[in-house]
């Protein structure tokens, strides 16, 4: 059976019910069917004061919402941040949630009055909501991202459409979806406590006065209507800018001149484990090191190290400001296709297409780097580090996955493109 006939028969079947019971009553001021709402509901819509509550009540709780949710995306980026903030909105947060709507609604009546009554309520409602799950989102971003973002000095607009973003969508459709239907229940009860002009609260609360039984229900109508259209608009908005993919800016260019690479006795421990010791040495501007040693003998902290990922307990790095790596793991933006992972770091969407058309084939250049093989993505994530403007390039077991053919390609890739640099460059033996 079709869905939407499915649907359609178990609408009618609770129409039924209701008209039914409507009619066992058999009271108007007690309940009235379907028809009889429908009908008050027709006059209503004929009714010029009908579409000033529509749009009263619409102005509140829509900047209501908007502006609780602005306020928590701003307090949740700042509480990430700082911790310290954290835990100082901690308790307000609890506080806002533990307090019955009603008790900040005689509040807001006696401080500021009608006019603001249902902004504030679905303000404070929508507050707490957002705000802990969006700090939940940020809390849930890759930390091994946000540190390819560092290293490659990414724009702030760029790490947040393709690296906060994708973590904060789950997390932030959840709380919309809570508030949202939230929002609407309490804003209409406050405006039916407060009354203030042209609303649809005051509407059910004259209805009520006035025993218009079939008033409530029409009102009651279209304030579900409301909600689930608002809804609608409000999440598939949301969707869309969180969709949204806006060519990237590449980091801001330093010019840097051919500089070596200094450590002197540069020691790093992990606990009991010394994956460093009084290590010294010089890498040449524009030198090709290979770093050949069994796996676990410390590369990976050395170039860690070297891209200043970790600090050193003892000894000092002395290198150029600006660098390059292309880590063990991938790290790539895997909800996005390979060409925006690579226009990324160069902010040039046809340059990244021509480069990567270098080592992958046509068909995989579209596609989202979560459906790519594993020798793919390793191809994609040199290329981006080749591509991104800096001083010396880190390479870490760049040719794993790759079988032979597709390794020489991505050696002769690499003397292409170092362009007098350094690179140093970590295999297994």
């Amino acid at each position: 059976m079709n869905r939407y006939v499915k649907k359609g028969l178990i609408l009618l079947f609770w129409l039924g019910v209701w008209t039914l019971l409507a009619l066992a009553v058999n009271n108007r001021i007690l309940a009235v069917t379907p028809f009889q709402t429908a009908d008050r509901l027709l006059d209503l819509l004929q009714e010029r004061n009908f579409w000033l509550c529509v749009g009263g009540s619409l102005l509140r709780i829509g900047s209501g919402f908007l502006a609780g949710f602005c306020t928590a995306l701003l307090l949740a980026g700042a509480a990430r941040r700082l911790p310290f903030l954290e835990e100082l909105l901690k308790p307000v947060m609890k506080l806002i949630v533990a307090v019955p709507v009603a008790s900040f609604v005689v509040l807001l009546l006696i401080w500021r009055g009608s006019s603001f009554l249902a902004a504030a309520v679905c303000f404070l409602v929508v507050l707490p909501c957002i705000y802990t799950n969006a700090l939940e989102g940020l809390k849930a971003t890759d930390h091994k991202l946000l540190e390819m973002a560092r290293v490659f000095r990414l724009p702030l607009r760029s790490r947040f459409f393709y690296i906060y973003c994708p973590a904060l969508k789950p997390f932030l459709y959840s709380g919309m979806k809570l508030a949202l239907g939230m929002c609407w229940k309490s804003g209409v009860a406050a405006e039916v406590i407060g009354t203030p002009e042209h609303s649809i609260g005051g509407g059910l609360y004259l209805s009520k006065v006035y025993l218009d039984t079939a008033g409530v229900f029409a009102w009651s109508a279209v304030v579900i209507f409301l909600s689930v259209l608002f809804e609608k608009l409000v999440l598939r908005l949301t969707e869309l800018f969180l969709s949204w993919q806006p060519a990237c800016r590449a980091p801001e260019q330093r010019k840097e001149r051919g500089r070596d690479i200094t450590l002197e006795a540069v020691t790093k421990s992990f606990g009991e484990t010394k994956a460093l010791s009084a290590l010294t040495a010089v890498y040449r501007a524009g030198e090709v090191c290979y770093l050949r040693s069994p796996s676990g003998s410390g590369k990976t902290t050395l170039l860690h190290v070297l891209a200043g990922l970790l600090k050193p307990d003892e000894g000092r790095v002395m290198a150029p400001e600006t660098v390059s790596v292309m880590f063990q793991e991938d790290r790539l933006c895997e909800d996005y296709d390979a060409i925006k992972n690579v226009e990324l770091v160069c902010g040039d969407r046809s340059r990244a297409a021509g480069a990567l058309a270098e080592l992958l084939e046509a068909d995989a250049l579209g596609k989202p780097c979560s459906r790519l093989s594993g020798g793919m993505k390793r191809r994609v994530a040199l290329v981006r580090a080749l591509e991104a403007d800096a001083a010396y390039v880190l390479l870490d077991e760049p040719f794993s996955g790759m079988d032979d053919e597709t390794r020489s390609r991505a050696e002769e890739y690499i003397r292409r493109r170092q362009k007098g640099r350094t690179l140093i460059i970590a295999t297994h033996i």
